[in-house]
């Protein structure tokens, strides 16, 4: 199927993000073609959703209006979203946001609070996995991001995930806490080449392959039926639109067991060839009440094109060669 309509949607589009998102990520154009550089020129004012999100980032490494881990206003969650935007790597702008991140999630008092049980570590690994995946996809890392990575593979459990759960009787890696990292050390492993990572990955992609994504082992039912339904941006909860997006990135969609899960993906393809976010987990409208986001990621309408959801949906369709991206 082609994707010639749809592409000109996504770069006629009015957001100067969505632009950048299409070219580098659908179309593989570098940060140094001259349709990326247009596009960059001055992004940080001509795009809307980039300068809100810039605008949360703190001033200095003491700023106290945000913690870093803020839903969703922390630097934490401004920089995982600059990085899956595709935001010009080696911003030096960005160093005091990764330094709060780093000194935050490789604190000591942070890690000393980290309990095994039963053998395993029981820790929020998506907080690391997610801090790591933004420092390195912005390139504004150095070499602590060794120690994230190392830590991840040393706390993964058996089963290939990890999990926060302080329940003794818990044995089993929790969904949400285990993709994100899966999607660090995929990346980690493009740069570095460590063999330990890639031995992480396999095991941490085996926990959501041999379930298809969705699905109970023991009876095949589906495991949540909120995991069906598409957001953007997930931030650390799970759905199969991100799971076969890390799958992708990980170079593990073409295992058969994603089938099922691309299978649904393609039906909720909409007329104009765009797909819908159909839930969300933010608010954009009262800056101080809960879960509040500077970006506005376009809503929840499961008839009307969701931009950023087009997008990711169309990069796992053309990892799987389901579609043709072409111009």
């Amino acid at each position: 199927m082609s994707s010639f309509s749809i592409l000109e949607k996504l770069l006629s589009s009015k957001e100067p993000a969505v632009r950048l998102k299409t070219y580098t990520q659908l179309l593989d154009y570098d940060y140094e073609t001259k349709e990326v550089k247009d596009v960059i020129k001055n992004i940080n004012k001509t795009s809307k959703i980039i300068s809100s999100l810039l605008a949360y980032l703190p001033k200095s490494i003491e700023s106290k209006t945000f913690h870093v881990y803020a839903k969703w206003q922390g630097a934490h969650w401004i920089l995982a979203s600059l990085a899956d935007l595709g935001y010009p790597p080696e911003d030096p702008d960005l160093i005091i946001s990764r330094d709060s991140e780093l000194l935050w999630l490789l604190g000591p008092k942070r890690w000393a609070k980290v309990p095994e049980i039963n053998g395993r570590k029981r820790f929020c690994a998506s907080q690391d996995g997610n801090g790591l995946y933004s420092i390195l996809k912005l390139k504004i890392y150095d070499k602590r991001v060794k120690n994230l990575a190392t830590r991840l593979v040393d706390s993964q459990w058996a089963d290939g995930g990890w999990n926060c759960d302080k329940k003794p009787e818990v044995k089993k890696s929790s969904y949400h806490e285990s993709l994100l990292p899966l999607r660090a050390l995929s990346f980690y492993y493009t740069i570095f080449k460590d063999i330990e990572v890639k031995t992480a990955i396999d095991k941490a992609a085996e926990l959501f392959l041999k379930r298809s994504l969705f699905k109970r082992l023991s009876d095949g039912i589906v495991i949540k039926n909120k995991w069906l339904l598409f957001h953007y941006p997930p931030f650390w909860h799970y759905d199969i639109l991100m799971s076969l997006k890390v799958l992708a990135e990980a170079n593990k969609i073409s295992d058969k067991r994603c089938s099922e899960a691309l299978d649904i993906l393609e039906s909720k393809r909409l007329p104009d060839d765009g797909f819908p976010a159909e839930a969300k987990y933010y608010q954009s409208n009262n800056e101080t009440g809960s879960y509040f986001c500077p970006a506005d990621w376009g809503g929840v309408n499961k008839r009307r094109m969701n931009e950023w959801v087009t997008i990711d949906a169309l990069f796992i369709l053309k990892k799987t060669k389901r579609i043709d991206i072409d111009l």
